[in-house]
């Protein structure tokens, strides 16, 4: 029988080895999933985040922003457009080939990074503003993110986490090209939801989970339990039918 420290051991083993899977899943998805963030950012979409974003933001002044999984810098291209200092991580190199070439076609600028999201390589309080989107629900140890997220926060900072409680969802291979799964092989969608059943994320129910942890670790939090009517205005693609929750958590 193993004892704690064992037990401990093997656990950081296997989230070493989800990590890995992790980013090889989202290295083989870069290229669709650029395409996809393109068409997003071109269409009603992205003038629709941006609306959203400067009313959370609510600042005249350039902010220095962390764009956590950044993906292929959907994030990034918006927040620079708007004036800020943005920079954007992410565990898939192939993804933040995407997210540069992305930029560079926006005409904008951003600094990016190969960095895990649970062990990030900034100063405390480095940053305004710590944003992502669609990234908690893929984490091995969501606490720990969360944790160094506040830490590389400034006093007084923000944190704005977008995402969906995918624990109780079974992902499916989409034939309709306007769907946000489609052309993604069987194999791969098997692979996501193996993945996102071993995740102890998806044990949890979110929104409600997610506030409470930020708020034991002394930040104020505020929970709108669905944007997608807000920024997922394009009639013309067709997103996951799950509700869009926003957290913004106060340092």
């Amino acid at each position: 029988m193993m004892n704690n420290a064992q037990r401990q051991l093997s656990r950081r083993d296997r989230e070493q080895q989800l990590d890995g899977l992790i980013e090889a899943y989202w290295d083989e998805r870069s290229e669709d999933f650029s395409k996809l963030r393109q068409k997003e950012l071109s269409g009603p979409c992205g003038a629709a985040w941006q609306a959203y974003l400067t009313g959370k933001l609510a600042v005249d002044k350039p902010l220095k922003i962390l764009d956590i999984g950044t993906g292929a810098g959907f994030f990034a291209v918006l927040l620079s457009q708007m004036g800020h200092q943005v920079t954007g991580i992410d565990m898939s190199a192939d993804m933040l080939h995407q997210a540069k070439q992305n930029v560079l076609a926006a005409g904008c600028s951003a600094e990016f990074h190969k960095m895990n999201a649970q062990e990030l390589d900034f100063a405390a309080e480095t940053f305004d503003v710590v944003i992502s989107r669609n990234l908690t629900w893929t984490l091995p140890d969501v606490m720990q993110a969360y944790r160094e997220w506040q830490r590389v926060l400034k006093k007084g900072g923000r944190l704005l986490n977008f995402d969906s409680d995918y624990g109780l969802v079974t992902f499916s291979r989409k034939e309709d090209q306007a769907d946000v799964h489609a052309n993604i092989r069987q194999e791969l969608v098997t692979e996501c939801n193996d993945i996102k059943d071993e995740l102890r994320i998806s044990t949890h129910r979110r929104p409600e989970w997610d506030a409470r942890f930020l708020r034991d670790l002394g930040m104020q939090v505020t929970v709108e339990e669905e944007i997608a009517p807000q920024v997922r205005t394009d009639k013309n693609m067709q997103f996951d039918t799950l509700p869009l929750f926003a957290i913004i958590a106060s340092k």
